[in-house]
């Protein structure tokens, strides 16, 4: 069985390689709940579930209390993600299964 394959709007990887470089410069938490907020959004418009999934993990860490090290790590899966060729739902799941590692650590 072939896997499916999303195209990719290369502006729109860029757009969120943008936003995710910045994450890490966001002044306070609201701001970068926001932006993450804003690249999940992106990502669910444009079929690039991995990095909605990712994403919302990441919202999850965050309203949890989670900080320093930790919001790290999850933006920088975020961004392996929205790097990532394969936007496809076979992709997503690999890179659910890799959030819930980091969970259970």
């Amino acid at each position: 069985m072939m896997a499916q394959r999303t195209m990719i709007d290369q502006q729109v990887q860029a757009e969120l390689i943008r936003r995710a470089t910045l994450l890490g410069v966001r002044p306070g938490l609201a701001a970068l709940a926001g932006e993450i907020d804003t690249i999940r959004r992106i990502a669910v418009q444009n079929g690039m579930l991995p990095v909605a999934s990712v994403a919302q993990v990441l919202e999850s860490a965050l309203a949890r209390g989670d900080q320093g090290p930790l919001i790290t790590g999850w933006i920088a899966l975020l961004r392996e993600a929205i790097g990532s060729e394969r936007q496809d739902r076979f992709a997503r799941e690999s890179y659910v299964a890799a959030c819930s590692v980091r969970l259970t650590g």
